[in-house]
């Protein structure tokens, strides 16, 4: 159920509140200026200096950046003092004023969205995101899942979700192969995640895993010692082995195969993270989302019971927004995941009846397929 109050927080949690007319307005700018920054990214984009260093009698020129969100200080080489690097300096020095004023229209709107009551992502998670897009992540098909996605959703379908959204697990999903989703072409070929990783600053190391067959270690996943920060890589399964970690060559590091993966990532779609700056991410199309929490749900064993009743809220809020705001959305997501065969059709039918609240667009899906 929607309301209009963004302040209501019905006890029951059955109430999803709708952002105002100004927030969606403002929403829908600040994807549109991410988009074009994304598309227009330059050189003059890079928030930096020159340096000159003397070696052997002559002149070399330096460039020194921080990446991501409060990172570590990053110098990278140009070129000697001739016409060729001079020519490069003075082209950054044009493009300047037009990047810090689109970045000061996009720190601006972010400011302003952080206090209208969208969905908030905290400062680690913000940093760690800010990473992974501008090393490329999302440009070559990542694609940001679990509950950080489901805040970005929220704020993409304009809502406030009623139920507490804290966790300290960021979940990316790709495919093995890239393939053409509707995201913006680069002429980027690599994202090299373990580097992404590293250059945060924050102390993840490899969570290593060893495979039985070639005794290896493959590692699908990144934390930090002592903390509950985790980072984990997933796929979906495709072979004879369906549970050995999978090689992904652009992001230079493996992923973990699971079940129904690969009908969540077959249609994404661009989000904001509003957080201490805004991150343009990628995220699975709502109805997909909604659909794959019912079947993530169904294959929980017992000692994950909690988890299970967390993937039905999430899936029955989601269903519930998309049912009177986006009809015919979820019924599309229903019909091709009830077409995978019986197994899923099962399982569908048997998490809908579970759900807190109920869907009547699903359940009539359900039925047109029997």
């Amino acid at each position: 159920m929607l309301t209009d109050d963004p302040k209501q927080r019905p006890a029951d949690g059955a109430r999803i509140a709708r952002l105002p007319l100004e927030t969606q307005t403002i929403l829908a700018e600040l994807l549109e200026h991410l988009r074009g920054a994304e598309f227009v990214r330059s050189f003059s984009d890079i928030d930096g200096t020159f340096t000159a260093r003397q070696r052997g009698g002559l002149t070399y020129w330096y460039f020194r950046t921080t990446g991501g969100v409060g990172s570590l200080v990053k110098d990278f080489y140009i070129g000697p003092d001739n016409e060729k690097t001079q020519a490069l300096i003075e082209s950054y020095q044009a493009g300047r004023p037009a990047a810090e004023a689109k970045a000061e229209r996009i720190k601006r709107l972010s400011a302003m969205l952080r206090v209208s009551g969208v969905s908030l992502t905290d400062r680690d998670a913000t940093h760690i995101l800010k990473e992974f897009s501008e090393a490329g992540v999302f440009r070559l098909g990542g694609i940001l899942i679990g509950t950080h996605a489901f805040r970005a959703i929220g704020n993409a379908l304009a809502v406030i979700w009623p139920a507490a959204l804290k966790t300290s697990d960021l979940d990316f999903g790709a495919f093995a192969r890239r393939v053409d989703l509707g995201i913006l072409q680069t002429p980027q070929t690599m994202a090299h995640i373990p580097k992404a990783i590293e250059a945060l600053g924050m102390g993840f190391v490899p969570s290593p895993r060893i495979t039985l067959k070639r005794r290896e270690e493959r590692s699908t996943s990144f934390f930090i010692p002592g903390k509950d920060w985790s980072i984990d890589l997933l796929t979906a399964q495709m072979g004879a082995n369906r549970e050995d970690p999978i090689e992904i060559p652009r992001f230079g590091t493996y992923a973990q195969p699971l079940t129904f993966m690969d009908y969540l990532l077959e249609q994404s779609m661009d989000a904001v993270i509003i957080g201490p700056t805004a991150v343009l991410v990628r995220v699975p199309e709502p109805a997909r989302f909604a659909v794959h929490k019912l079947l993530v749900a169904s294959n929980r064993g017992p000692q994950a019971a909690l988890k299970a009743d967390k993937d039905r809220l999430q899936a029955a809020l989601l269903m519930s927004c998309l049912e009177q705001e986006w009809p015919g959305n979820l019924t599309l997501a229903a019909e091709a995941a009830l077409a995978r065969g019986p197994s899923w059709a099962r399982r569908i039918r048997q998490e809908a009846e579970r759900l807190p609240i109920p869907c009547r667009e699903l359940s009539d899906a359900i039925a047109h397929r029997r």
